[in-house]
């Protein structure tokens, strides 16, 4: 087991560090930690961070210093498993896997001597751990894609990613929530809205839970609000 890490990281912020090396087996452990943290310490708190390997925490320095928080923190480690764990989600996202909205597609097919229709089995046959949530709100960085259809960024990142696009990048693949540019190679695209402010939650999963997808022809894509990107920058 790694050994839990705190050190400060300016007036009201420590940074816990649970692990040496991304791993989604990981993010179960922190999911589970940072729950009980901010149940623990739900008055005294501004902002839980959780990531791949370590959770970022802003407090109130009226309520809590440093030093009393972290030992208190230790003991809420040293306790953890005694306490109830967080349940996981499963979330699963519908995704139209065709040229019309995957420009990357059959270019990873041909470089790993597939046919699409292996590697759309190999994408959507799996189920992800959501490792760590950023970017921009609601991206979250899944793991882990398998090693027969995993691939670099792009050498030149595009201008302009549509929102819903579904990328790989290496061992993670992830849903662009909104348009934005971006440098993951895009084999689909999920017509369902993955950020909302107004709602509650803002998105469908948090860190710890998993997600699958789950493979949809055009008529179900535009039904669901798809839409065909026609210039790719």
């Amino acid at each position: 087991m790694f050994p839990l890490q705190i050190s400060q990281v300016s007036e009201n912020a420590l940074i816990i560090y649970c692990a040496d090396q991304i791993d989604p087996k990981n993010s179960s452990y922190i999911a589970n930690f940072s729950q009980q943290i901010s149940l623990t310490f739900s008055t005294q708190l501004f902002e839980i961070t959780p990531s791949y390997t370590s959770i970022l925490i802003e407090f109130d320095l009226l309520k809590i210093q440093f030093i009393s928080l972290k030992k208190a923190l230790i003991n809420l480690a040293n306790q953890l498993d005694s306490l109830p764990t967080t349940s996981a989600n499963c979330i699963t996202l519908p995704v139209y896997y065709h040229q019309d909205v995957a420009p990357d597609l059959h270019n990873i097919a041909k470089q790993k001597a597939l046919n699409v229709a292996e590697l759309i089995e190999i994408h959507s046959q799996r189920n992800y751990t959501v490792c760590a949530i950023g970017f921009s709100p609601g991206f979250a960085f899944l793991g882990t894609v398998d090693e027969k259809i995993q691939m670099p960024r792009l050498a030149k990142p595009r201008l302009r990613i549509p929102a819903g696009s579904v990328g790989i990048a290496d061992q993670q693949t992830a849903v662009y929530p909104d348009s934005s540019p971006g440098g993951w190679q895009i084999i689909g695209n999920c017509p369902i809205p993955l950020f909302d402010p107004n709602a509650q939650p803002m998105m469908p999963y948090a860190i710890g839970d998993t997600v699958k997808f789950n493979p949809i022809s055009k008529s179900e894509f535009l039904s669901l609000g798809g839409t065909i990107c026609q210039n790719w920058k």
